[in-house]
């Protein structure tokens, strides 16, 4: 079965597994992915994974890497600050320190899901450090916030059970290291044509992060700028864009 197979078995509704009965919102809970994306033989390609059927959310979606914000990332010291221009874009919308805890979460997952590492070098770090930092800190590196770009953020619709306002950052692949190695939470791991990757049915979400991405890549000028970020969300069933 290809890696489009795969994907189009589970397009027809992207809803299937969760219980759709009435309740309660859910708070929406932090959350930060991370679009890698380079030049390849067939054109841009970003990296992306493909989520195991046994996870709750999303289960066998192809995704980019990412997850929820951990309290650890609060502690953790970037090597480099955003850029101004990333830095006042996030402040309409975030306090500073969440916002590099949100890009120090985003590099994190990555690291975790994928093994490759956005990240400069730094001293060591004071004091112990988790395991799931470990790895990364004891490389003499430190996330290397001074190379994202924030492109968008979504929050999940109020019926699902579990929900995420998740915010997108995107870096070219070149400034990251490593090799990839999957840690299991996603599997078929590599880089994708962006195309090919909107082509196999992915998440509405991934198919617009993915575009955003894009025109970043191809079009210098969209890079690093001020402009408010697009926030997609439902209200009252229906998808909106705002910019924030």
């Amino acid at each position: 079965m290809t890696r489009a197979d795969s994907a189009a078995r589970d397009r027809d509704d992207p809803r299937e597994g969760y219980d759709w009965s009435p309740r309660s919102p859910v708070r929406a809970r932090d959350a930060a992915s991370l679009v890698l994306i380079r030049e390849g033989d067939r054109g841009p390609e970003v990296l992306m994974g493909q989520r195991s059927k046994n996870l709750d959310f999303m289960p066998h979606r192809y995704v980019f890497p990412g997850g929820r914000l951990d309290t650890e990332d609060h502690r953790v010291r970037p090597a480099t600050d955003f850029r101004p221009s990333v830095k006042d874009k996030l402040a309409r919308s975030l306090p500073p320190d969440r916002a590099r805890a949100l890009a120090v979460a985003a590099i994190r997952e990555t690291f975790e899901e994928t093994g490759l590492i956005l990240g400069k070098p730094a001293p060591a770090p004071k004091g112990s450090v988790t395991e799931d930092w470990k790895g990364f800190l004891d490389l003499g590196l430190a996330p290397a916030l001074d190379e994202l770009d924030a492109i968008g953020r979504a929050i999940t619709p109020a019926q699902l059970p579990k929900r995420f306002n998740a915010r997108f950052f995107v870096a070219r692949a070149d400034h990251v290291q490593g090799e990839i190695v999957g840690s299991g939470e996603l599997i078929n791991i590599g880089w994708l044509p962006v195309e090919e990757a909107i082509a196999m049915g992915i998440a509405d979400i991934t198919e617009i992060v993915a575009r955003l991405a894009l025109r970043w890549f191809q079009h210098p000028q969209t890079r690093f700028t001020r402009d408010p970020l697009p926030l997609y969300c439902f209200r009252r069933g229906r998808r909106m864009v705002i910019e924030r």
